[in-house]
Order: structure tokens, then sequence, then C-alpha cells
């Protein structure tokens, strides 16, 4: 069993920063692969960033420079650092990690969402 959980949201005033933390724990041979994904209200998910085991990332285009992605391999954790976050970024804000467990499944998991408002 693999527990995901993302925790760091918030209301937050424009301009200022968050940081979202993706923790996963259970029987976890390796975390592989993770993204971070949102969803804001009426709009469809879409992708933020991504980082690879050995901490390749990519960004949507319209993020970068803003948000920076990072992990803690010992942590099993996952990082979203967002600065000069605007009223648009009001989203639930999702983690998905592609993890080898200790039965040595690949498998594919996704947090609960952790809601982020930015607003004065």
């Amino acid at each position: 069993q693999v527990q995901l959980v993302e925790s760091g949201g918030g209301l937050v005033q424009p301009g200022r920063s968050l940081r979202l933390s993706c923790a996963a724990s259970g029987r976890i041979f390796s975390m592989n692969s993770v993204g971070w994904y949102r969803q804001g209200p009426g709009k469809e998910r879409e992708l933020v960033a991504t980082i690879t085991s050995g901490g390749s990332t990519k960004y949507a285009d319209s993020l970068k420079g803003r948000f920076i992605i990072s992990r803690d391999n010992a942590k099993n954790t996952v990082y979203l650092q967002m600065d000069s976050l605007k009223p648009e970024d009001t989203a639930v804000y999702y983690c998905n990690a592609h993890i080898t467990t200790t039965t040595f499944r690949a498998l594919d998991y996704w947090g609960q969402g952790t809601q982020v408002t930015v607003s004065s």
C-alpha cells in the first residue's frame, strides 16, 4: 500500500509565495517521475511541472521562472515552490507519482489535492 499526500496549500495574497509538498509513504521501492498538476475553477486539469528520479525538470511554458519543482529522494518527497503568485494560479494542486512498490509493481498514484487560493 502506498499513500501520496499533498500539503502546503492555503490562501495567499497576489505576489506572495507558497511551497507545496508531496510526500509518499508505504511500501515504496523507488519513487520515479513525479508531476504536479492543477485544476482551476471550471477548467481542465493541466500539467504544471515534472521531475524525474534523476532530477531533470520540465515546466508548463506559462509557469517557467515562477515555479520550481524539486525533490528529496531520501524523504520520498517532491516540492513545488511557487513565487509571484497570481489570482489565475488559484486551483487545486495535485501530485502524481510513478512508484515502484516493494513487490516491484510499477504503479501510478494521485494525491487528494491541496487548495491554493490567490486573492487579496
